[in-house]
């Protein structure tokens, strides 16, 4: 399989770059991925809850909806994805 197809990978956003190699990855591997990402996801969650700060999280979750520096954390975790999925269809 070669995920490299298209002449335009890599030419859009993180985010349309990633659900592109999604649909033609490996789906075991696009789902161990994602699974992945919502583990972390729960482990901080569960860090927050454990300090006293899931209020604080989720007010800050409603307040950041247009924040850059957040839609650059967005950006990365997509990327990460990508390169996570990308080198293990190689």
């Amino acid at each position: 399989m070669n995920i490299f197809d298209d002449d335009d990978a890599f030419v859009g956003t993180p985010r349309s770059n990633y659900f592109s190699i999604a649909r033609t990855a490996n789906q075991n591997i696009v789902e161990m991925e994602v699974e992945k990402m919502f583990r972390r996801l729960a482990v901080a969650e569960k860090m927050l809850e454990e300090k006293g700060l899931e209020s604080e999280y989720e007010q800050m979750i409603k307040d950041t909806v247009i924040d850059p520096e957040i839609d650059n954390g967005v950006n990365s975790i997509f990327i990460e994805l990508v390169g996570n999925i990308v080198t293990q269809c190689e």
